[in-house]
């Protein structure tokens, strides 16, 4: 039975995407351990791994998402502090139970040192854009100019470099984390930005990889909703009441409209001031199934909701709030299935009139279907299980030269794409 370790940090949006990829790594046969906090021991167990728990020192899913700051230091310094911290849990963890293959989030640091150690190969599960060919020149050099520049950047950039020579690796801290010797990519290809230019001899975009969910609840259509409409800011950036005031005035006068309005765990139902029948406002919902019944989803354009939009082929408001949702957003709008709405200007007004622009245009629905028949080719979850049992078998037959590289030492130097705007990265 070969064995599989998962490493990934506590964020609903690095965690979610790699779920059913396990699950079916469990069903193949494979024994496959899942390192993670403890508030995602369970959801990691329900797959059928084998949770690993480590403590954590980044900000919970709880917390407020002001606790990840504002700048770029604010957000990729803790990423490094986790990672210094986790490591010797990680090695004590898997003390005489090594894997024979290791995947990674984009974000688990340590998970790259541990497969280095081990003489293991590696494989990225990336759950957002990837880097391109000339991405470090068009956009992380311009974003990291003036951090460099700070006595705060340039201690960042000596620790991080001391802390993988430490482990034997030589990489420059950029190379190290954003350029992967081997990815699976876990968002449709159309969601990247400039496709052609990902070297696919690293990616592989597989799509989503989406499961049924039933174990998230269900939800109904109430009777008499005409439209529905979903609003989620996902799970960091949900601290937003001013607008979800918006979106109750834009759509609770819209006859024959149901909105379905999650709020996250930091907004009292009392921010919202009064709320007419067919405002439906809850602090979760189980977001596939309601995208399934709904004609349009106002979204924070995250990866995982934004390939949940396609794959359902709703229509989309993409009012982003962080990190690679800008991108995100941008594309969807270039794919002509969303409007892109800066958050200061999401007013009721406009809001509604997107809504009404979108959901009454045959195009936007033609082209939904278009890119959920696309998506539906890149292969998904089986897809994915078949590559990393494709890598395991190479590296098994002495021909996993591929699988076992890593960046080389010259490579030219990238930042973790989707890291950025502000804030929390999921």
């Amino acid at each position: 039975m070969t064995h599989v370790a998962m490493f990934s940090i506590a964020a609903h949006g690095h965690v979610n995407p790699s779920l059913e990829v396990i699950r079916e790594l469990v069903a193949r046969g494979h024994r496959v351990t899942y390192a993670i906090p403890p508030v995602f021991a369970e959801k990691a167990a329900e797959t059928g791994a084998e949770v690993k728990p480590w403590h954590s020192a980044l900000p919970s899913p709880d917390d407020d998402p002001e606790a990840w700051g504002t700048t770029l230091l604010d957000n990729v310094e803790p990423f490094l502090n986790d990672a210094v911290q986790a490591l010797p849990q990680l090695i004590e963890a898997y003390r005489g139970d090594e894997p024979d293959l290791v995947l990674h989030d984009i974000t688990s640091y340590p998970a790259r040192v541990l497969a280095h150690r081990w003489g293991v190969p590696a494989i990225s599960l990336s759950p957002n854009l990837v880097a391109w060919d000339g991405y470090e020149k068009e956009i992380a050099e311009p974003m990291w100019e003036e951090p460099r520049r700070t006595e705060r950047g340039r201690a960042y950039y000596a620790r991080f470099r001391a802390w993988l020579e430490e482990n034997g690796i030589t990489q420059h801290p950029d190379a190290f984390v954003g350029r992967p010797g081997r990815s699976l990519v876990l968002v449709p290809r159309a969601l990247q930005p400039n496709a052609d230019r990902v070297d696919e001899t690293v990616h592989t975009f597989v799509g989503a990889c989406q499961g049924d969910r039933g174990a998230e609840g269900d939800w109904q259509r109430p009777a008499g909703a005409e439209k529905v409409v979903l609003v989620s800011l996902g799970s960091a950036f949900t601290k937003q009441p001013a607008f979800y005031r918006e979106c109750v005035a834009a759509f609770a006068g819209l006859p024959g409209w149901h909105l379905v309005l999650q709020t996250g765990r930091h907004v009292d139902p009392a921010e919202l001031g009064e709320v007419p029948g067919n405002v439906e406002v809850r602090s979760w919902v189980p977001q596939l199934a309601v995208l399934r019944q709904a004609d349009l989803f106002v979204t924070h354009a995250g990866a995982g909701g934004s390939q949940e939009g396609l794959a359902t082929a709703t229509p989309m408001i993409a009012v982003p709030q962080a990190a690679d949702q800008f991108g995100n957003a941008d594309m969807l709008q270039g794919l002509g299935v969303a409007r892109h709405v800066p958050a200061a200007e999401a007013t009721a007004g406009t809001l509604r009139e997107a809504a009404l622009a979108l959901v009454g245009d045959p195009g936007v629905a033609h082209r939904l279907r278009d890119l959920q028949a696309q998506m539906a080719q890149e292969g998904g979850t089986r897809r994915a299980a078949d590559l990393i049992e494709a890598e395991l078998a190479a590296a098994r037959g002495g021909e996993g030269a591929r699988a076992h590289r890593s960046a080389p030492d010259d490579a030219p130097p990238g930042r973790r794409p989707g890291i950025g705007r502000s804030r929390d990265p999921a």
